[in-house]
This record gives structure tokens, C-alpha cells and sequence, in this order.
């Protein structure tokens, strides 16, 4: 339960304010169908984490256990300090080219290769060695930061709030770092 817990909490913190919540407002206004949008970023997400966590897990096994925690520390405080620097805008592009479900699928595939969110689940998976409740968590945690955007971020998103939104996801990514080395 520690695993999925703490997944589903530093992924649906993490992704506050990430081009992937904009990415989801961005395929919103155009198709204006979020049950496919959000199936296409709930498929692309556990793809995408299904390899993360395996990965994880097989670093876990294979890297010895002291220099791990060190590894894991490290990373979570990296990634912490990576949270403070703002994600550029990425555009979806004009053309119709596919329906709401691939195209989701397909550019939030591409968008957590090397993001925060894909490193933060790697370093999950190695730190709990436990595969489902990882990968489900960071799913869950994915779905809990973009789900209130297809519906309503329209109405409540402010540069404001995005700015507050990574210091506090900073914030969590370095004290799990802390932890971890302690």
C-alpha cells in the first residue's frame, strides 16, 4: 500500500502544471471529447510506466543496494530541483490527422519519454520493487493531475497557481530524495 500510495502522491503532484496537463487542455479544446482523451492518456500511461516500473525493478536487482539508495536519493532530489524550471508550451499542431483516442495516446506516449514523471517511476520501481502498485500508482496519480484538467482547468488554471503548483512538487521530490538517504 506504501507503493502505490506514495506513487499515486508524487505523480499527481508532479504533474502539476506539466505540458501534459497542457497537452490535455490543448487536445480538449480541439476534439472537445474527453472520454476518448482520457482513455488515450490512461493507455499511453501504463505503457509508458509498464516499461518505467520493469526497468526499475530490473536496476533493483541488478545494482548493488548501498550505491541504490545513494542512486535513488540523488534522483529524487534531481528531480526535485528539475521541477523548478518551468516546461516549455508544446503545441498540438492544425492538422486532424487522427481521432481524440490516438492522438492522446500517441502525444502523451511521446511526452513522458525522459519526463520527470517517466525518471520519478523508474526511481519508484527501485525504491519499492513492487510492480503493480507502482505502475498503478503513477496511473492513478497521472489520471488524478489530468482528469480535473479535461474537465475544468479551463476555468481554474493561472500562471499563478502553476508556479505554486511545481515549488510544492519540488519541495515533496527533495524531501523523498532526503528520506531516502537517510
Amino acid at each position: 500500500m506504501d507503493a502505490f500510495l506514495s506513487s499515486t502522491l508524487l505523480v499527481a503532484l508532479g504533474e502539476i502544471g506539466d505540458k501534459t496537463q497542457l497537452l490535455s487542455l490543448a487536445l480538449v479544446v480541439r476534439y472537445r471529447k474527453p472520454w476518448p482523451i482520457l482513455a488515450g492518456v490512461i493507455v499511453a500511461t501504463l505503457v509508458n510506466h509498464g516499461i518505467s516500473v520493469w526497468f526499475g525493478d530490473w536496476l533493483a536487482d541488478t545494482i548493488p543496494t548501498d550505491w541504490l539508495r545513494w542512486i535513488l536519493g540523488l534522483s529524487f532530489i534531481a528531480l526535485g530541483l528539475w521541477m523548478l524550471i518551468p516546461d516549455k508550451d508544446e503545441e498540438v499542431g492544425d492538422k486532424y490527422r487522427f481521432g481524440p483516442f490516438l492522438t492522446s495516446l500517441v502525444l502523451f506516449f511521446i511526452a513522458e519519454i525522459g519526463d520527470k514523471t517517466q525518471v520519478a517511476t523508474v526511481a519508484l520501481a527501485v525504491r519499492f520493487q513492487e510492480f503493480w502498485p507502482v505502475l498503478l500508482g503513477t496511473t492513478t496519480g497521472m489520471i488524478a493531475a489530468n482528469l480535473p484538467v479535461i474537465w475544468v482547468a479551463h476555468r481554474l488554471a493561472s500562471e499563478r497557481f502553476e508556479v505554486w503548483a511545481h515549488r510544492i512538487s519540488a519541495a515533496l521530490f527533495i524531501a523523498f530524495g532526503v528520506w531516502a538517504l537517510i
